[in-house]
């Protein structure tokens, strides 16, 4: 049992620190939905949505007034779109995106997730649907976000998949490129996508899940820090010790905001996701915690292994907290929701290479990445690719969000607002891999998958 007196020990850390619970997202199973009128299922799904998250957003502003805790987001995941929506008679899911689009705005959630589909060993029909409509669908809704996975250890990688998703990606940059190709920051390309991830744009109710879940994502990169501050210039087992008990502290935050809005909306708890996800605020970003690791800039050598520290020892504290610690759980580095990362980029002390090994040792992959807008749809399946094939060797989830803004280039700056921040576009390797990524097919599992 969890007492207020456990979060009000955390005061500091919200007022001081920038400990937030960054969502509640309610899961919400789609697949009663089901229809081959593609007006009956929007309008099952509307009903559907609006009903079960009606008092989603009241509630977490309840929670918020009654234990002083920011609740940033409130947030949907639906069954993915491409199975929900397989025996809708069209040739097109945008209009699902739109009711999708509408549903969200009726019940005041941020941003709703699920408009995906699941082809890491090929494609169903409803699979290429959802593919091909995405960049008309991202262009014309606001809060709908979009994710596509293209492998996993057990399967290999669909390079059929990954081909096609860098052309979808510069599509969707074209059809959003008055608004610095902003498409693309709703759009993410996964290996290893989980079922329960609370976190956008890659959040989906995976068909493991129940009929409707609360899942809780919380964040603290700022509360890290000013701890690591304390011990600062000691050993690493020192180090190690301190990110578990502070992971433990912010996790129990999460763990009662999660059991109050599952009591409260009448909803099964799923899980907490402990993921240090920054924001553009000075003071609450992971660049800033390797500087007090040790490190001049994100970038140093160095940098790798004091991100393995990080991510492993944040899900230890976390996993003592809760017995239900789940979805990506660790440490986010997206580059444009980072001032740190930000500043070391600008600074020439963090490049695309570092961040791509990087994420062997992070909690997702590339993320909220500004590429030149003339880069090729080729080399973009390249890196979808090479993330990819990092999270099928390892068995951890990776992803790729990179935004090829429309007319700009290496060194100018983006703004994107909010939550999404505002980034430095980063280059990108020139060399031709379009014999590689042309070659079509699946690259198989690797041997260590034969598990049974």
């Amino acid at each position: 049992m969890i007492s207020r007196g456990e979060v009000q020990e955390t005061n500091q850390m919200i007022s001081e620190m920038n400990l937030d619970v960054r969502t509640i997202t309610m899961g919400i199973s789609l697949m009663d939905c089901a229809h081959t009128d593609l007006r009956v299922f929007n309008q099952n799904v509307y009903d559907k949505i609006t009903r079960s998250a009606e008092k989603l957003v009241k509630t977490g502003e309840d929670l918020e007034r009654q234990f002083g805790v920011p609740i940033v987001n409130k947030r949907i995941s639906v069954t993915p779109i491409s199975i929900a929506a397989g025996a809708v008679h069209t040739d097109s899911y945008v209009p699902v995106a739109q009711i999708l689009d509408n549903a969200a705005k009726e019940v005041g959630v941020n941003f709703i997730g699920g408009f995906s589909a699941l082809v890491q060993k090929g494609c169903t029909k409803g699979d290429r649907i959802l593919i091909d409509s995405i960049p008309e669908a991202l262009a014309v809704t606001e809060r709908v976000c979009s994710s596509v996975n293209v492998g996993s250890s057990r399967s290999g990688i669909n390079m059929d998949a990954v081909k096609l998703m860098g052309d979808i990606i510069i599509q969707t940059a074209e059809r959003t490129k008055d608004r610095d190709s902003i498409g693309c920051a709703k759009l993410v390309v996964f290996c290893n996508a989980v079922e329960d991830n609370p976190f956008m744009a890659g959040a989906f109710h995976g068909v493991g899940e129940r009929e409707l879940v609360i899942n809780v994502g919380v964040s603290g990169p700022g509360v890290i820090k000013r701890a690591l501050e304390e011990v600062k210039g000691q050993d690493f087992e020192t180090l190690c010790e301190t990110i578990k008990r502070t992971a433990f502290k912010v996790t129990r935050v999460g763990q009662l905001v999660a059991q109050e809005a599952s009591k409260r909306l009448g909803v099964p708890f799923g899980i907490i996701d402990l993921s240090l996800a920054p924001t553009p605020l000075i003071g609450d970003s992971i660049a800033e915690i390797f500087q007090v690791m040790g490190l001049e800039e994100a970038g140093a050598p160095g940098t790798t292994a004091a991100l393995a520290i990080l991510n492993d020892n944040v899900k230890k504290g976390g996993v003592m907290a809760s017995s239900y610690v789940g979805g990506l759980s660790g440490a986010f580095i997206p580059v444009s929701e980072d001032h740190g990362m930000i500043q070391a980029v600008q600074r020439g002390a963090l490049t695309l290479e570092k961040l791509e090994a990087m994420t062997c040792v992070c909690s997702v992959g590339l993320d909220m990445i500004a590429i030149p807008g003339s880069t090729s749809k080729e080399t973009i399946s390249g890196i979808i690719a090479d993330e990819a094939a990092i999270g099928m060797v390892n068995n951890k989830t990776t992803a790729v969000r990179v935004i090829p803004v429309i007319g700009k280039d290496v060194g100018e700056m983006v703004e994107f607002g909010g939550l999404l921040g505002y980034a430095p576009v980063m280059a990108v390797n020139p060399f031709n891999c379009a014999g590689f990524v042309n070659r079509g097919g699946r690259i198989p599992a690797p041997i260590h998958s034969f598990k049974n």
